[in-house]
């Protein structure tokens, strides 16, 4: 019976059904480099589903059956794919198995940062009623930018495009756009968003892409959205601009270190909405990603049958 690795400590259903006959082997919630190289040296595995933790050359070099490595979802950052082309494993991605959960948490930190919601649930919490005071930003007629126009970036067009907001688009891949959304190079989205959005995986050439010089680009009073990887913007100059005001508010969902720590800037900034990198964790998103991760490592393992 051949192995699989899960790097997480379990799979749907659905998905572990996909996979009978094979042997499925858990790393567990938090699997470090060493856990992960230690159970390829014990079980050899044929693929790896990628949930949590990297894998990188020591990994891979550890399994040498190894044929796939299949995402848990559509960012692949967290594998090396140089190393595993020149090893000859396959990278496959669950694309667009969790884009609904993804753009509706784009929409849910869009919404908490223009209507307060955050802060105003506290102040009522805290028996305050700010009626009087408090006037939220309405969404209607505003410009909204999307960095990034796959499964994802696309779902979310159609959402704010429903909310009457001027869609514009940035995505040198994308191809046969929808009506709603104006593509556009990034200067222009940049400077006439009232709205960033980043939906894009990270790569080298785009980590940092939200730095000092193109937030300085943008409006002042900003709202800044992202769901997709931390590491597309520069933390320490999105905090400097938000305490200046230049950012009105920023709804994050991924940070550039995972999991964020007790004594992160980040925490206790008002005009900073957080969630722990759940963009992608719904009911319906677990199973989509596990059986997609599934089908996708079995498609390359009847494609290139084992070596003998």
């Amino acid at each position: 019976m051949t192995a699989i690795l899960v790097t997480g400590a379990d799979l749907a259903p659905q998905a572990l059904a996909l996979l009978e006959g094979h042997d499925i082997v858990y790393a567990g919630k938090a699997p470090t480099e060493a856990d992960l190289v230690a159970l390829c040296r014990t079980h050899d595995p044929v693929a790896i589903i990628v949930r949590y933790g990297k894998v990188g050359v020591a990994v891979m070099d550890a399994a040498p059956s190894l044929r796939v490595i299949s995402k848990h979802g559509s960012g692949t950052d967290t594998i090396d794919k140089t190393a595993a082309q020149a090893r000859g494993i396959e990278v496959v991605a669950a694309v667009g198995a969790n884009a609904a959960a993804v753009a509706e948490q784009a929409l849910a930190l869009l919404l908490a940062c223009a209507k307060s919601v955050v802060s105003l649930d506290a102040r009522m919490h805290a028996g305050h009623w700010d009626k009087a005071t408090h006037k939220s930003v309405e969404l209607g007629g505003r410009t909204i930018g999307l960095v990034g126009l796959g499964a994802i970036g696309l779902r979310f067009a159609r959402m704010a495009d429903a909310l009457g907001m001027r869609v514009l688009g940035y995505d040198p891949y994308a191809r046969n756009l929808p009506a709603c959304v104006q593509a556009v190079e990034l200067p222009v989205l940049w400077a006439e968003s009232d709205v960033v959005s980043l939906h894009c995986p990270l790569t080298e050439d785009n980590r940092g892409l939200l730095d000092a010089g193109t937030l300085a680009q943008c409006k002042r009073g900003v709202i800044v959205i992202n769901t997709a990887r931390g590491g597309l913007i520069d933390e320490d100059a999105l905090l400097e601009a938000v305490r200046s005001g230049h950012v009105a508010m920023a709804g994050l969902d991924s940070f550039a270190v995972e999991p964020m720590t007790a004594g992160h800037p980040f925490q206790g900034e008002k005009n900073i909405v957080l969630s722990p990198h759940i963009g992608g964790v719904t009911g319906d998103a677990y199973v989509n990603m596990g059986v997609g991760a599934a089908r996708n490592l079995l498609a390359v393992i009847a494609r290139q049958p084992a070596t003998l």
